[in-house]
């Protein structure tokens, strides 16, 4: 197990600035959920896949077409740095820390301050599965895991009842 194992979070983004460097397929794949999550998000590429171009058409992000400069990620709670370009991802990384902004990177899961999680949706549960060591990182396992989980919350085998008997509240006693 790692010396300082990651502190798994759930983020509320909504309406929070959240930019992402790199228009690839790492952006393709994470982009959906941080749109679904509500955030504001500037996406920061020269290019893109016609997928992640799709979402700046329909006004689901902003798009600035040039690479990272200093200065990109002022005011952001939250960073995904996918370029093919490692030294622009190092500077960014480097202001993200300067910042203070969670940052994931797609090249260095050791130089993040961040990590993105294998996740899934069942029966009113979100689960995050994370690899408890940066330094022996297996993607295909945490999605199995993930996957296994999944499954066993939808078809039954895994038993999680709701155990919340009433709706939180306050009750008002008087006379």
């Amino acid at each position: 197990m790692a010396e300082n194992p990651a502190y798994p979070v759930g983020l509320r983004l909504t309406g929070r600035r959240v930019v992402v460097l790199g228009g690839g397929q790492v952006a393709q794949r994470r982009l959906p959920a941080l749109i679904k999550a509500g955030a504001d998000i500037t996406l920061v590429s020269p290019s893109a896949t016609a997928s992640v171009e799709a979402m700046a058409d329909a006004g689901e992000l902003t798009w600035t077409r040039r690479r990272y400069e200093a200065g990109d990620l002022q005011d952001a709670w939250y960073a995904l740095i996918a370029t093919s370009d490692a030294e622009a991802n190092t500077r960014a990384s480097a202001e993200a820390e300067a910042h203070r902004v969670w940052c994931v990177r797609s090249d260095d899961a050791e130089e993040a301050t961040a990590w993105t999680p294998a996740t899934g949706r069942s029966e009113g549960v979100t689960v995050a599965v994370l690899s408890s060591d940066i330094n022996d990182r297996d993607p295909r396992r945490t999605a199995a895991i993930r996957d296994a989980v999944v499954e066993g919350l939808r078809d039954g085998s895994l038993v999680a009842p709701h155990l919340r008997t009433r709706t939180p509240g306050v009750a008002l006693v008087g006379g």
